[in-house]
Protein backbone atom coordinates (compact mmCIF):
# COMPACT_ATOMS: atom_id res chain seq x y z
CA UNK A 1 0.00 0.00 0.00
CA UNK A 2 1.33 3.26 -0.54
CA UNK A 3 1.34 6.56 1.66
CA UNK A 4 -1.53 8.71 1.96
CA UNK A 5 -0.69 12.26 3.09
CA UNK A 6 -1.84 13.17 6.21
CA UNK A 7 -1.84 16.69 6.43
CA UNK A 8 -0.14 19.99 4.97
CA UNK A 9 2.30 21.48 7.76
CA UNK A 10 2.51 25.42 7.16
CA UNK A 11 5.32 26.82 9.39
CA UNK A 12 4.21 30.28 11.01
CA UNK A 13 4.87 32.61 13.94
CA UNK A 14 0.88 32.09 15.79
CA UNK A 15 -0.28 28.82 14.83
CA UNK A 16 -3.42 29.07 17.09
CA UNK A 17 -4.20 32.17 15.13
CA UNK A 18 -3.20 31.13 11.49
CA UNK A 19 -5.21 28.06 12.51
CA UNK A 20 -8.19 29.85 13.20
CA UNK A 21 -8.19 31.82 9.84
CA UNK A 22 -7.67 28.56 8.14
CA UNK A 23 -10.57 26.92 9.86
CA UNK A 24 -12.85 29.96 9.03
CA UNK A 25 -11.86 30.02 5.31
CA UNK A 26 -12.48 25.90 4.86
CA UNK A 27 -15.27 25.66 7.42
CA UNK A 28 -12.93 23.16 9.38
CA UNK A 29 -12.67 23.12 13.08
CA UNK A 30 -9.60 22.70 15.78
CA UNK A 31 -8.54 19.87 17.48
CA UNK A 32 -10.31 20.06 20.95
CA UNK A 33 -6.74 20.11 22.78
CA UNK A 34 -5.40 23.45 20.75
CA UNK A 35 -5.37 26.78 22.63
CA UNK A 36 -3.70 30.01 22.33
CA UNK A 37 0.14 29.39 22.16
CA UNK A 38 0.47 26.65 21.33
CA UNK A 39 3.49 25.11 19.45
CA UNK A 40 1.40 22.65 16.79
CA UNK A 41 -2.89 23.29 15.91
CA UNK A 42 -4.61 20.94 13.61
CA UNK A 43 -7.42 21.97 11.43
CA UNK A 44 -9.57 19.61 10.05
CA UNK A 45 -12.30 20.02 7.43
CA UNK A 46 -13.62 18.35 3.97
CA UNK A 47 -11.09 19.32 2.16
CA UNK A 48 -7.97 18.81 3.99
CA UNK A 49 -6.26 18.64 7.04
CA UNK A 50 -3.94 21.46 7.98
CA UNK A 51 -0.85 21.42 11.04
CA UNK A 52 0.51 24.80 11.35
CA UNK A 53 3.96 24.43 13.49
CA UNK A 54 4.96 27.76 15.22
CA UNK A 55 8.59 28.35 13.81
CA UNK A 56 11.27 31.32 15.14
CA UNK A 57 11.72 32.85 11.41
CA UNK A 58 9.32 34.22 9.11
CA UNK A 59 8.47 34.23 5.63
CA UNK A 60 11.54 35.24 3.49
CA UNK A 61 10.06 33.91 -0.07
CA UNK A 62 7.21 33.40 -2.28
CA UNK A 63 5.71 29.64 -1.68
CA UNK A 64 6.80 26.87 -3.67
CA UNK A 65 3.15 25.32 -2.71
CA UNK A 66 0.19 26.67 -2.23
CA UNK A 67 -3.52 25.83 -1.49
CA UNK A 68 -5.88 26.99 -4.92
CA UNK A 69 -9.40 27.11 -3.00
CA UNK A 70 -12.97 26.67 -5.15
CA UNK A 71 -15.39 27.72 -3.52
CA UNK A 72 -18.97 25.41 -2.65
CA UNK A 73 -21.57 27.25 -1.92
CA UNK A 74 -20.89 30.80 -3.08
CA UNK A 75 -19.27 32.52 -6.37
CA UNK A 76 -15.47 33.17 -6.53
CA UNK A 77 -16.27 37.00 -5.92
CA UNK A 78 -18.31 36.13 -3.17
CA UNK A 79 -15.94 34.27 -1.57
CA UNK A 80 -13.02 36.19 -2.05
CA UNK A 81 -14.67 39.04 -0.29
CA UNK A 82 -15.64 36.71 2.65
CA UNK A 83 -11.95 35.81 2.87
CA UNK A 84 -11.08 39.58 2.64
CA UNK A 85 -13.22 40.04 5.81
CA UNK A 86 -11.21 37.09 7.67
CA UNK A 87 -8.35 39.13 7.28
CA UNK A 88 -6.92 37.69 3.96
CA UNK A 89 -5.31 40.28 1.25
CA UNK A 90 -5.27 40.70 -2.80
CA UNK A 91 -1.67 40.38 -4.58
CA UNK A 92 -3.08 39.46 -7.34
CA UNK A 93 -6.10 39.99 -9.42
CA UNK A 94 -6.55 37.50 -12.85
CA UNK A 95 -10.02 37.85 -13.28
CA UNK A 96 -11.30 38.29 -17.17
CA UNK A 97 -14.04 39.63 -18.45
CA UNK A 98 -15.50 36.81 -19.66
CA UNK A 99 -16.01 35.55 -15.73
CA UNK A 100 -12.82 33.26 -16.09
CA UNK A 101 -9.18 33.52 -13.84
CA UNK A 102 -8.32 34.01 -10.46
CA UNK A 103 -7.84 36.09 -7.37
CA UNK A 104 -4.18 35.42 -5.64
CA UNK A 105 -4.55 36.50 -1.90
CA UNK A 106 -2.16 36.04 1.22
CA UNK A 107 -3.36 34.84 4.15
CA UNK A 108 -2.67 36.85 7.35
CA UNK A 109 1.01 35.61 7.54
CA UNK A 110 1.71 36.51 3.99
CA UNK A 111 1.21 32.83 2.74
CA UNK A 112 0.20 32.79 -0.94
CA UNK A 113 -3.04 31.09 -2.10
CA UNK A 114 -5.74 31.30 -4.90
CA UNK A 115 -9.49 31.09 -5.08
CA UNK A 116 -10.88 29.43 -8.37
CA UNK A 117 -14.16 29.94 -10.02
CA UNK A 118 -16.84 27.47 -8.03
CA UNK A 119 -17.95 24.28 -10.13
CA UNK A 120 -21.03 25.98 -10.95
CA UNK A 121 -19.27 28.94 -12.58
CA UNK A 122 -17.14 26.67 -14.44
CA UNK A 123 -20.09 24.81 -15.92
CA UNK A 124 -21.55 27.67 -17.03
CA UNK A 125 -19.37 28.97 -18.94
CA UNK A 126 -17.88 24.97 -21.09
Amino acid sequence: MSSLVRHTTVDCSDAYALARFWAEALDGTLADDDHPGDPEVTVTSAGANLLFIRVPEGKSVKNRVHFDLQPQDRGRDEEVERLLALGAKTVGDFRRPDGTGWVTMTDPEGNEFCVERSAAERAATE
